[in-house]
């Protein structure tokens, strides 16, 4: 598996997780509830700001983890320039860009088990209500875990597609990936049932 830890050493590392993700949760709020199109692209500048401090390694890194988000921000804004309103797509597409970018940035200054701690801690009051918390807070890590190993598999796809095929790889890679998705998520269930499973009510 591979984290989205930063290979480089930043100032950020020694901050409260906490903290981080507190900021976070507010930034992003404010993203979503300030409309206008110039404050999502002085954000983008602000965000591009933070990437760029730590030096040209953490920011390539970066930017390559978001990389994903091109379909996404594509399909937003030819859908909305057919329906005759590519402004309000430039501000959603930069709202999602900001707040992925925010996240992204997060996970890379924090390591795995100070996340899972803060997770731990925030659902403190729904467990000492008998609430079954234990499953999402172990599912939480091991999405952070595996969507940089799914992405990784899914570029190998597609370069081997081109590598057999002149033409574009497009949806002929979905079924494949879906597959590869579900075979690590067997293994992954095997591993855990042999380590004596996850207990919904687990303290």
């Amino acid at each position: 598996m591979i984290s989205l830890t930063s290979p480089v050493r930043t100032r950020a590392q020694d901050w409260p997780a906490a903290a981080k993700l507190g900021a976070l949760l507010a930034a992003t709020t404010a993203l979503f509830l300030l409309p206008g199109l110039w404050v999502q692209i002085a954000a983008l500048a602000a965000v591009l700001g933070l990437y760029t401090l730590p030096g040209r390694v953490f920011l390539r890194h970066g930017l390559a983890q978001l990389r994903v988000l091109w379909p996404i921000v594509l399909v937003l804004l030819v859908w909305h320039a057919l329906t005759g309103d590519l402004p309000d797509a430039l501000r959603i597409a930069l709202r999602i860009v900001n707040a992925v970018a925010l996240a992204n940035l997060v996970t890379m200054t924090t390591t795995l088990s100070d996340l899972t701690e803060v997770v731990h801690r925030i659902f403190a009051p729904l467990r000492r209500a008998g609430l079954p918390v234990a499953v999402i807070e172990a599912g939480i890590p091991l999405v952070i875990r595996f969507t940089p190993t799914l992405i990784q598999k899914g570029r190998a796809l597609h370069q081997a597609w081109r590598a057999r095929s002149s033409r574009r790889a497009n949806w002929r890679i979905v079924l494949p990936m879906t597959l590869l998705a579900l075979d690590d998520a067997d293994h992954l269930a095997e591993a855990l049932r042999a380590r004596g499973g996850i207990s919904p009510f687990e303290d």
